[in-house]
């Protein structure tokens, strides 16, 4: 057991844990994070992803004591953040995943996400094929991707548009 200095979703938290346990362990059961799926467990599915240093990665393949020192964003970490940053209500990601029906079961949804949010950090308008590729990790059983895909563009064409006014 070590305990490890973690920033999650900008709070700085002293953690104990085994060294063998994953970041998506110390997140579900340690810190009582459970928006972050616990699916596959060998990264196939995408339902644990959380941003580290702001890019895309598998909780579940990430070792806890690896993650020191980054910044990890949850799900849960979404709505503060979009509004530490001076937007109001939810970051816009979650907005348009909820006005375009994109949340069936749920489970992936964290994921798709936080993926989704990740491009949208990076990329000020992608392409709808460069939004498939930022969610090619992320798999879903219920919606066959095109209300998450809409979503994504959502977010795009409020931004874009909020920008251009």
């Amino acid at each position: 057991m070590r305990v490890l200095e973690l920033k999650i979703n900008g709070d700085r938290v002293e953690v104990a844990a085994p060294d063998h346990w994953t970041l998506l362990e110390v997140l579900r059961y340690r810190l009582g994070l459970t928006g972050s799926k616990q699916g596959c467990d060998k990264g196939d599915c995408g339902a644990c992803t959380v941003l580290v240093d702001g890019k895309p990665e598998l909780s579940c393949l990430k070792l806890a004591a690896l993650s020191e020192g980054a910044e990890i964003t949850t799900i849960e970490g979404l709505l503060p953040l979009h509004l530490q940053a001076g937007g109001t209500g939810p970051d816009p990601v979650q907005d348009a995943f909820d006005r375009c029906g994109a949340l069936q079961c749920g489970f992936c949804q964290p994921g798709m996400m936080l993926s989704a949010r990740a491009l949208l950090n990076e990329c000020h308008s992608p392409s709808q094929a460069e939004i498939k590729k930022a969610l090619s990790g992320n798999l879903c059983r219920c919606t066959g991707y095109t209300q998450i895909i809409e979503a994504v563009e959502l977010a795009i064409a409020e931004r874009v548009g909020a920008k251009n006014s």
